[in-house]
């Protein structure tokens, strides 16, 4: 069972809808770190880690982040969120 702040964590990446994303820093104030530590660990395949990236957009998953952002149509440029994208 999570903590407390592994819980809080959780719970905004489950609120980031599909198409959108945050950053380690949003889920995690302060500590984004810690924020990818708790989905690093996390094996709840309903959490959607995919959405949740680096704080200049970059992705931590790479080509497997980039086809899941993709397919909610949220799309991509070299390894990075592509600015145009809603």
């Amino acid at each position: 069972m999570a903590d407390e702040r592994e819980r809080k964590i959780l719970d905004r990446v489950q609120g980031t809808p599909a198409g959108f994303v945050r950053t380690y820093g949003d889920v995690a104030p302060g500590a984004p770190r810690v924020a990818g530590a708790v989905l690093h660990a996390c094996q709840d395949a309903t959490i959607p880690w995919h959405r949740i990236v680096r704080a200049d957009g970059s992705l931590a998953k790479g080509s497997r982040q980039r086809a899941l952002l993709e397919a909610e149509g949220r799309g991509c440029r070299s390894g990075a969120l592509a600015s145009t994208c809603a």
